[in-house]
């Protein structure tokens, strides 16, 4: 892993997401219920931030500060795009801190949510992570 490596992935949200998000974190807002006048029913924020934490779980990296903006509302049947970039290293004993920048936007290229991320990885590094 090197400063500057990119982690990318992809999601399309569904009605089944969100039924099951507001379960588990009893967010139960009727945005999150109810569709608007148009029609759309509206994505959890922090359902949303689980496509940047995917990506560092798959470095197995333990967070101790996760800052993250939403810009603009994401919908069911919307597919979010999310990038993470390692933007610092620093080797400390047997763990690396870590901190990493995140931009997602949606199919259209709107941002949806920025932020930044900052932790560790114990050592030894996950002998199965590629980065994209």
């Amino acid at each position: 892993m090197q400063i500057g490596d990119i982690k990318k992935w992809k999601r399309t949200f569904t009605d089944e997401d969100v039924r099951l998000f507001g379960k588990v974190s009893r967010d139960m807002g009727t945005h999150h219920i109810l569709p608007d006048e148009q029609g759309r029913v509206m994505v959890h924020g922090l359902l949303t931030a689980t496509l940047p934490t995917k990506l560092s779980g798959e470095l197995n990296f333990i967070a101790h500060d996760l800052s993250f903006e939403f810009i603009r509302p994401v919908f069911v049947g919307d597919t979010v795009h999310c990038m993470v970039t390692i933007t610092h290293l620093e080797q400390v004993d047997n763990r690396t801190k870590v901190t990493a920048a995140v931009l997602c936007h949606n199919q259209y290229g709107k941002i949806v949510l920025r932020g930044h991320t900052a932790g560790i990885i114990r050592e030894p590094q996950p002998m199965s992570v590629g980065l994209l």
